[in-house]
Protein backbone atom coordinates (compact mmCIF):
# COMPACT_ATOMS: atom_id res chain seq x y z
CA UNK A 1 0.00 0.00 0.00
CA UNK A 2 1.61 3.28 -0.92
CA UNK A 3 2.61 5.68 2.22
CA UNK A 4 0.04 8.72 1.14
CA UNK A 5 -2.57 6.15 1.48
CA UNK A 6 -1.44 5.17 5.02
CA UNK A 7 -0.93 8.72 5.94
CA UNK A 8 -4.67 9.32 5.28
CA UNK A 9 -6.26 6.44 6.89
CA UNK A 10 -4.19 7.47 9.93
CA UNK A 11 -5.30 11.14 9.29
CA UNK A 12 -9.14 10.14 9.64
CA UNK A 13 -8.47 7.59 12.39
CA UNK A 14 -7.00 10.31 14.16
CA UNK A 15 -9.70 13.08 13.61
CA UNK A 16 -12.42 10.76 13.69
CA UNK A 17 -11.10 9.43 17.69
CA UNK A 18 -10.39 13.23 18.45
CA UNK A 19 -14.02 13.80 17.31
CA UNK A 20 -15.20 11.13 19.10
CA UNK A 21 -13.12 12.02 22.64
CA UNK A 22 -14.69 15.69 22.03
CA UNK A 23 -17.84 14.15 22.16
CA UNK A 24 -17.46 12.01 25.11
CA UNK A 25 -15.83 14.99 27.41
CA UNK A 26 -18.65 17.22 25.95
CA UNK A 27 -21.58 14.72 27.33
CA UNK A 28 -19.25 14.64 30.78
CA UNK A 29 -18.60 17.88 31.29
CA UNK A 30 -21.94 20.02 29.99
CA UNK A 31 -24.47 21.04 33.07
CA UNK A 32 -27.71 20.17 31.41
CA UNK A 33 -29.75 18.06 29.45
CA UNK A 34 -29.85 20.50 26.60
CA UNK A 35 -25.93 21.18 26.43
CA UNK A 36 -25.17 17.55 26.55
CA UNK A 37 -27.68 16.82 24.06
CA UNK A 38 -25.21 18.27 21.32
CA UNK A 39 -21.87 15.91 22.17
CA UNK A 40 -22.93 12.96 21.23
CA UNK A 41 -25.03 14.21 18.00
CA UNK A 42 -22.89 16.14 16.36
CA UNK A 43 -18.95 15.47 17.31
CA UNK A 44 -19.05 12.00 17.46
CA UNK A 45 -21.23 11.88 14.55
CA UNK A 46 -18.44 13.35 12.93
CA UNK A 47 -16.19 11.25 14.60
CA UNK A 48 -17.53 7.97 13.32
CA UNK A 49 -17.68 9.33 9.78
CA UNK A 50 -14.30 9.95 9.78
CA UNK A 51 -13.99 6.55 11.22
CA UNK A 52 -15.59 5.15 8.16
CA UNK A 53 -14.00 7.15 6.16
CA UNK A 54 -10.73 5.54 6.65
CA UNK A 55 -11.82 2.37 6.33
CA UNK A 56 -13.37 2.99 2.90
CA UNK A 57 -10.01 4.23 2.03
CA UNK A 58 -7.95 1.60 3.07
CA UNK A 59 -10.47 -1.45 2.02
CA UNK A 60 -10.58 0.62 -1.43
CA UNK A 61 -6.85 0.85 -1.83
CA UNK A 62 -6.82 -3.03 -1.40
CA UNK A 63 -8.68 -3.40 -4.48
CA UNK A 64 -11.56 -4.62 -3.33
CA UNK A 65 -13.95 -1.31 -4.17
CA UNK A 66 -16.52 0.30 -2.55
CA UNK A 67 -18.62 -1.41 0.22
CA UNK A 68 -22.07 -1.07 0.13
CA UNK A 69 -22.19 -1.72 4.12
CA UNK A 70 -20.01 1.09 4.74
CA UNK A 71 -21.91 3.67 2.83
CA UNK A 72 -24.82 2.52 4.13
CA UNK A 73 -24.22 2.56 7.81
CA UNK A 74 -22.96 6.64 6.19
CA UNK A 75 -26.15 6.99 5.38
CA UNK A 76 -27.74 5.29 8.46
CA UNK A 77 -25.40 7.52 10.99
CA UNK A 78 -26.66 10.63 9.05
CA UNK A 79 -30.14 10.14 9.39
CA UNK A 80 -30.63 8.98 12.60
CA UNK A 81 -28.52 10.90 14.86
CA UNK A 82 -30.00 14.75 14.01
CA UNK A 83 -33.61 12.38 14.16
CA UNK A 84 -33.13 11.31 17.64
CA UNK A 85 -31.13 14.06 18.82
CA UNK A 86 -34.69 15.78 17.98
CA UNK A 87 -37.02 13.65 19.70
CA UNK A 88 -34.68 13.50 22.72
CA UNK A 89 -35.09 17.68 22.71
CA UNK A 90 -38.68 17.13 22.45
CA UNK A 91 -39.28 14.56 24.83
CA UNK A 92 -37.37 16.95 27.43
CA UNK A 93 -39.47 19.98 26.49
CA UNK A 94 -42.63 18.15 26.80
CA UNK A 95 -41.56 16.98 30.46
CA UNK A 96 -40.12 20.44 30.83
CA UNK A 97 -36.21 19.71 32.36
CA UNK A 98 -34.73 22.19 34.37
CA UNK A 99 -32.75 24.40 32.15
CA UNK A 100 -28.77 25.45 33.54
CA UNK A 101 -28.66 29.19 33.60
CA UNK A 102 -25.76 29.30 30.80
CA UNK A 103 -28.26 27.87 28.63
CA UNK A 104 -29.84 30.20 26.18
CA UNK A 105 -33.40 30.44 25.32
CA UNK A 106 -36.84 28.52 27.34
CA UNK A 107 -38.07 26.72 24.71
CA UNK A 108 -41.67 25.84 26.71
CA UNK A 109 -42.64 29.22 27.68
Amino acid sequence: MPFWIELLVCAFLLLGSLFALIGAIGLFRLPDFYMRLHGPTKATTVGVGSIILASITFFGSQGEGLSIHELLITLFLFITAPVSAHMLAKAAMQQKLPMDEKTIGKPWE
